[in-house]
């Protein structure tokens, strides 16, 4: 298992993708950055901002920050790996809808993801 760029004591940054709460964006899924908890939105997603993330800091690894969900991705190789068990939340809150955030998906949102 690569540990190198997992921290698992980091927190995640907040319930929702960073930028997409900032500008009033919105997601379908959420990810978690394993080395600096960096909430951002899956390549389903409009911004894909978890992709962009990595990019920009060089952070490889993510984890699924939805519920029922323990998988992590390493972008160098493009594969799920195992990765250890990370502070909590493990996932964005349960009432929170998918997708979200709540009054910001634009109806017919379906159409808008690839």
């Amino acid at each position: 298992m690569t540990t190198a760029f997992i921290s698992p004591s980091v927190a995640p940054s907040g319930t929702g993708c960073v930028e997409c709460l900032e500008t009033g964006g919105w997601w379908l899924h959420l990810r978690r950055c394993a080395e600096c908890g960096h909430i951002g939105c899956c390549d389903n997603s409009p911004s894909r901002h978890a992709s962009a993330h990595a990019a920009t800091t060089k952070h490889p690894i993510i984890c699924s920050f939805e519920p029922g969900e323990e998988w992590f991705w390493d972008y160098r190789s493009n594969e799920f790996m195992d990765g250890p068990v990370l502070v909590p939340p493990r996932h964005h809150p349960l009432d929170q809808p998918v997708p979200g955030p709540a009054g910001n998906v634009p109806a017919g949102w379906q159409n808008l993801i690839s």
